[in-house]
């Protein structure tokens, strides 16, 4: 076991409140609100409320220019920065009842903060289009609408004939070129018309580039958007300060190229650590609140794990809400995104991938290199980014790392599955890959357990035909389809059967082998031994020879010994060779 040190965890420290209208378990699904993420709907209407204000003192006081704060989705990013937005903006001057009670109206200095300063609220989240053309028109309509809120500056005297039409003009009409200084000749304007350089806010930055990775225009839209953000960000005087939120942090060298002002907040960070997400304080304070406290030790079974910096023990807040309203446990941040990025990756990736996705699947830790700058662009050529984008995602937590001072090359960090909830959620997805052909995986593996071999090559051959195409990159050599297919096939035994069977692999050594045991829960059912192997047309001259191998491996390596001291019948152990060629298969057996 490689040595780490291990998360230390840190006690939450802000000052949070568990506030909200009428708490009990008598009204509860009247009280807790399902994706509210406007923050003043969320307070007018008196819905359950967890205080995240002090988040606002936290980073106003930091006095960065421009700060970047990742988190997995549906962990309170939009909910913040509307709560920041509703705070300072001159549109909501007037409303601290909105924040009375809450731990930022304690201090004088931040009741006068609230509402005076101008704020440029965007957010990318439903930008979604798998084309560039299409993701830019959406990202200048979302342009083109700030100037329409502003309109009224076109009355301003504070400006010249000249720069009200163009206000004008951008309401109305807007080219890519014109997008790309249209933010910062709006802050120019804004800080002229109130005497105070105005907040920027963006929510989501980042999904309209994860759209472009899966979609294939990725240069296109990083091209674009550098030119947006530099002339937002970096080359803007006119900006007071800024605040950028996503999932991942995009390399410096794709998007922020030279923004030396940028403050990054990754969930390695202590910075607002427990701004973003339920602490389990928090949690535990809201179960006992509304009469769940017996459910704490399933509760956090089902959907603790999450680490921000040195903080342990962080929750999902669209989990937590969605259970202390319906009282199920279910899956349910899994579902609330596109799982789209991470599906591809997984299913596209090489044996290696889909043997540690195993490995994970099983409970078994990892140990990777993890590079908190995700280059998409380079996410093909190198595989081990995605733990990278895993971790990012929420989807693997981290459980220690390598002291720095004794490697001499990049450390490795411990990682594993988040949580129950996220281990479930992989099952949907390995088990979506064969939906393309799942009457025929479901016929195989009836088949299977009949011993009908003419059935288990019939059904065979028509989930490799079908699903083939599904799991090739495209660049792969010849080889790479079937080593891609049963490596995918194994995961979606692992899923399918877990609950029968115990699933065990072990790739041996030579092209394109890979074994399989499946051992009974029940002792007195089958087992099964499934040997995988990829023709070598210079060492087998047809499939049949190519079977015969795999059987005769199965032999020589002893196999059904392992089962048999598992207390496995030796005429109870099934045996059987998989032969593939291209999109051909063939299986045969003792």
């Amino acid at each position: 076991m490689m040595d780490t040190k291990k998360m230390t965890n840190t006690k939450n420290t802000t000052n949070t409140k568990i506030t909200g209208s009428n708490i009990n378990t008598a009204n509860l699904t009247n009280t807790v609100g399902i994706g509210i993420q406007d923050f003043l709907e969320l307070r007018e209407s008196h819905n359950f409320y967890i205080d995240k204000t002090s988040f606002i003192k936290e980073w106003w006081e930091s006095n960065d220019s421009v700060t970047l704060i990742t988190r997995p989705r549906r962990f309170g990013k939009t909910l913040n920065m509307s709560m920041v937005e509703e705070f300072f903006s001159v549109d909501y001057a007037g409303r601290g009842d909105l924040f009375e009670g809450l731990s930022i109206w304690e201090e004088e200095k931040y009741r006068n903060l609230q509402g005076t300063y101008p704020v440029i609220s965007l957010s990318f989240a439903r930008i979604k289009e798998i084309d560039i053309d299409s993701t830019k028109r959406r990202i200048i309509e979302l342009l083109m609408a700030q100037f329409e809120k502003y309109s009224f500056l076109t009355e301003s005297d504070k400006l010249s004939r000249n720069e009200k039409e163009y206000v004008s003009r951008m309401a109305r009409e807007m080219d890519a070129f014109e997008a790309g200084s249209s933010l910062h000749r709006l802050s120019d304007y804004l800080s002229r018309h109130y005497g105070k350089k105005p907040i920027i806010l963006l929510d989501e930055y980042d999904t309209p580039m994860q759209e472009a990775y899966v979609n294939g225009f990725w240069d296109e839209m990083v091209a674009f958007t550098r030119s947006l953000f530099n002339s937002t960000f970096k080359t803007n005087p006119y900006m007071g300060r800024a605040i950028m939120t996503g999932i991942t942090r995009v390399s410096k060298e794709s998007v922020f190229s030279d923004l030396n002002n940028l403050e990054v907040v990754t969930t390695t960070s202590n910075k607002y650590a427990t701004s973003f997400g339920f602490t389990e304080e928090e949690v535990f304070a809201a179960l006992d609140a509304v009469g769940m406290g017996e459910e704490k030790e399933k509760v956090k079974e089902w959907y603790d794990g999450f680490v921000f910096g040195e903080q342990e023990d962080i929750y999902n807040p669209w989990s937590i809400l969605n259970f202390l309203a319906k009282g199920k446990y279910e899956i349910y941040w899994a579902n609330t995104s596109s799982n789209s990025l991470v599906g591809k990756l997984i299913r596209e990736g090489s044996d290696e991938i889909k043997q540690s996705m195993e490995q994970l699947l099983k409970g078994k830790h990892l140990f990777y290199p993890i590079d908190e700058q995700i280059v998409y662009n380079q996410l093909d050529d190198n595989e081990e980014a995605i733990w990278s984008l895993l971790v990012a995602s929420g989807y693997l937590k981290i459980l220690g790392y390598e002291d720095m001072e004794k490697v001499e090359r990049w450390p490795n960090y411990e990682l594993a599955i988040t949580n129950k909830e996220v281990r479930l959620m992989f099952h949907g997805i390995i088990s979506g890959w064969f939906s393309v052909a799942n009457r025929s995986y479901n016929g195989f593996i009836k088949s299977m357990f009949a011993n009908d071999i003419k059935t288990m090559n019939k059904y065979m051959t028509n989930i490799t035909l079908q699903t083939f195409s599904y799991f090739d990159t495209g660049k792969g050599v010849m080889g790479d389809e079937p080593e891609r297919f049963y490596h995918g096939f194994v995961l979606g035994l692992l899923v399918d059967l877990r609950e029968d069977y115990v699933l065990t692999s072990n790739r041996e050594s030579g092209y394109g082998r890979y074994d399989v045991m499946l051992e009974p829960r029940d002792k007195s059912k089958d087992a099964f031994i499934l040997e995988f192997k990829v023709r070598d047309p210079e060492e087998e001259k047809s499939l049949s020879e190519t079977v015969e191998k795999a059987l005769a491996q199965i032999e020589e390596k002893q196999y059904e010994a392992d089962l048999m001291a598992r207390g496995i019948p030796k005429e109870r152990i099934r045996k059987y060779g998989f032969a593939f060629e291209g999109k051909k298969v063939l299986i045969g057996t003792f």
